[in-house]
């Protein structure tokens, strides 16, 4: 090669390495923190802040403490945050377009027990699974106490579901055929406090929400755990797959410094956390 074509071709890098590095100062955010590799550049609606929306009436996930939002999603999105360098703003939505309004970027991510589906994943993209899930049963042990399980429900009962979750489409695919009605409330505490009032049957929810929900009012019991083989994840825009690269991340390191088995251990003491979850 002779030394014209050498300069040619120096030049040529030159220009793609600047070309590069010019790209790279579009993003507004630091990468991902942690590790030894390049970690991927993201970008937020907000410089320095990660805007998440949820229901925020969700207990144990995602509720309001003595004046203060605590819960388990919570902790797991603020223990996020800090390995992103970010600082957390939460958004309250309804459960039955907070993925429509993610996708249409009202906010960056969704944290709110969002179970993992096909249907969702049409219109989100998902981040690796962050619990693993069942639904329940709930009764009135007062008003009704033969019911034990769902077989005990008969045509012309009234259970109640939060509407848009995954116990909505189990209830109407399993209940709703044995002449069950199946009423929709925009919150779960809605539901229970229905419940409370006798004025339905039972409430179809996640079983770790309605254990908290429960605990509070004493004529309600958690009676039947339903496996539908769910988990949670947190919910982003199609056209960010960046920052759900670099929450995966985080969430990684979240776990391999045993920060999600304090939190774990915190919010539900008396179940073992999953061996998935434990720092390797």
């Amino acid at each position: 090669m002779s030394r014209m074509s050498r300069l040619r071709v120096a030049a040529v890098v030159t220009l793609a390495v600047l070309a590069l590095a010019a790209c790279g100062s579009n993003n507004n955010n630091p990468p991902a923190a942690g590790g030894n590799s390049p970690s991927p550049s993201f970008t937020t609606l907000t410089q320095g802040q990660l805007k998440v929306g949820s229901c925020l009436d969700y207990r144990p996930f995602e509720y309001t403490h003595q004046g203060k939002l605590t819960g388990f999603d919570v902790d797991m999105v603020d223990a996020i945050a800090q390995k992103l360098g970010l600082k957390v703003v939460w958004i309250k939505a309804n459960f039955d377009t907070i993925f429509n309004a993610v996708a249409a970027h009202k906010f960056d991510m969704v944290a709110a027990a969002s179970t993992i589906t096909p249907a969702r994943a049409k219109s989100v993209n998902f981040s690796e699974p962050y619990y693993n899930a069942r639904q329940a049963l709930s009764i009135n042990s007062q008003k009704t106490p033969t019911i034990k399980t769902t077989n005990d429900l008969k045509s012309g009962d009234i259970v109640g579901v939060q509407k848009g979750t995954t116990g909505a489409t189990w209830a109407e695919k399993n209940l709703q055929p044995n002449g069950i009605t199946i009423k929709t409330y925009q919150g779960a505490p809605d539901a229970f406090t229905d419940l409370e009032a006798g004025r339905i049957a039972g409430v179809i929810n996640d079983e770790t929400s309605s254990l908290g929900e429960v605990a509070n009012r004493p004529s309600l019991k958690v009676v039947q755990s339903i496996d539908t083989h769910e988990h949670y994840g947190f919910a982003f825009a199609p056209d960010t797959p960046q920052l759900t690269v670099a929450v995966n991340k985080a969430f990684q390191q979240v776990v391999a410094d045993g920060t999600y088995v304090k939190i774990f251990k915190k919010y539900f003491p008396s179940n073992p956390v999953p061996s998935e979850y434990m720092p390797h």
